[in-house]
C-alpha cells in the first residue's frame, strides 16, 4: 500500500539526574562529594533508506521515544547516556512541526542522519558544585526534559523525469514498458490511483528515473480528480514529459489545460523544462500520422515526438532526449 503522509509523536530522552554522594573511604571520615553527573537523553533520528518508498509503516506506530539517561552514581561515576532511536523512512520525506507547519528538515539523503529532536542533558553531580565556601554541597542538578513534540511526515518521490498527462494518456504503459515498474493498466480514466515510480536502464550503464502519478484533469490544483493528491511527487524532477492520447480532438487546449494546472498548483514546477509527445500513435494510419507530424503547438518551442509504447515505436528518440537532458 502506498502511503505519503503521516502524523506522527517522537520524544526524545530525558536527561538523568545528578547524585547526590560523598567518599566513603577508610581512613577518610570526612571524604568530600562524590555525585556523578546524570546521562544525555537519546535523540531521535530519522535515516532514509533506499529500499523504501512508503510511509505504511507510520500509520500503525504513531509514537517513537527514546530512551532517558540514567542517573549519575556514586565516586563521581556518570550515568550512561540514553539509546538513540533510528527511524527510517524514504529518501525525500519532508518532515514538519504539526503545529507550526514549519519544515524541520528535508530528509533526501538516502544513508544520512538526520536529528529531529535531541535528547535532554544529564544534571550535574554535587561534585560540579563544591567551592571554597561550601566544600559539602548536598544538593545536585535534575537532568533537563528531552523535547517531544507532533511532526508530519510528507512523501515527494525523488525521479529524474514526471510523466503528466490526462488519465487515459497512456502514462502507465509507457512507464511499465521503459521499465520494471508494473502498474496497473485498463483502458478506462483514474485507472493509476497511487504514484509509480520506475528505473529506465538506459544502453550501458546508465539509468534514471522515472515517476507516473494519476491524471491530471481540469481542476486538479483545487483537489479535482487525484492529481492534486500526487502533483507533489513530480516537484522533485528535472524534466516533464508531457503526454497526449492522439485521439485528443483539441490538442491545443489540452496542452493549456496542462500547462495551467501546473501553474496553479506550482509556479516552480510550471516552469521545469518539458517535452511534449503524442503517444498511442500504433492506432493511426498513414494519413493521420503524416498529419500529426505536422501539428505545432502555441507555447511549446521544444521538439513533439510521436510515439506507440505497445509497438514501441518512436520510444528510443524520447530516452534519447530525456538523457541529453539529465547529463
Amino acid at each position: 500500500m502506498f502511503i505519503d503522509y503521516s502524523k506522527i509523536y517522537v520524544k526524545a530522552g530525558d536527561g538523568g539526574d545528578g547524585a547526590v554522594a560523598f567518599r566513603r573511604e577508610k581512613f577518610v571520615p570526612k571524604g568530600g562529594p562524590a555525585g556523578g553527573d546524570g546521562g544525555r537523553g537519546g535523540n531521535v533520528i530519522f535515516v532514509p533508506d533506499s529500499n523504501l518508498f512508503t510511509l505504511l509503516d507510520f500509520r500503525y506506530n504513531k509514537k517513537y521515544m527514546a530512551e532517558d539517561g540514567k542517573p549519575g552514581g556514586t565516586s563521581q561515576k556518570d550515568g550512561r547516556n540514553g539509546e538513540d532511536i533510528i527511524i527510517r523512512i524514504p529518501p525525500g520525506t519532508l518532515v514538519k512541526n504539526y503545529e507550526t507547519k514549519e519544515l524541520i528538515c528535508d530528509c533526501s539523503e538516502a544513508g544520512k542522519e538526520y536529528f529531529i529532536v535531541r535528547g535532554g542533558n544529564g544534571g550535574r553531580g554535587n561534585s560540579k558544585f563544591a567551592t571554597s565556601t561550601n566544600q559539602a554541597p548536598r544538593s545536585a542538578e535534575l537532568g533537563r526534559p528531552g523535547m517531544g513534540m507532533d511532526i508530519e511526515l510528507e512523501l515527494k518521490l525523488i525521479a529524474d523525469v514526471g510523466l503528466v498527462g490526462f488519465p487515459n494518456a497512456g502514462k502507465s504503459t509507457l512507464i511499465s514498458v521503459i521499465s520494471a515498474a508494473k502498474p496497473k493498466i485498463a483502458d478506462y480514466p483514474f485507472t493509476t490511483l497511487k504514484p509509480n515510480l520506475g528505473i529506465v536502464n538506459y544502453k550501458e550503464y546508465k539509468s534514471f528515473t522515472v515517476a507516473d502519478i494519476p491524471g491530471i484533469i481540469e481542476g486538479a490544483h483545487l483537489g479535482k480528480g487525484l492529481g492534486h493528491q500526487f502533483l507533489r511527487h513530480i516537484e522533485r524532477t528535472k524534466i516533464l514529459l508531457l503526454l497526449i492520447d492522439v485521439f485528443t480532438e483539441d490538442t491545443q487546449e489540452q496542452y493549456d489545460t496542462l500547462l495551467k494546472e501546473l501553474e496553479n498548483y506550482s509556479p516552480v514546477l510550471a516552469a521545469k523544462k518539458k517535452l511534449l509527445a503524442f503517444s498511442k500513435s500504433d492506432l493511426l494510419t498513414e494519413e493521420e500520422l503524416a498529419e500529426l507530424k505536422e501539428k505545432k503547438i502555441v507555447g511549446y518551442d521544444g521538439p513533439i515526438f510521436i510515439f506507440s509504447a505497445m509497438s514501441r515505436e518512436g520510444l528510443q528518440p524520447i530516452l534519447d532526449f530525456l538523457w541529453e537532458q539529465l547529463v
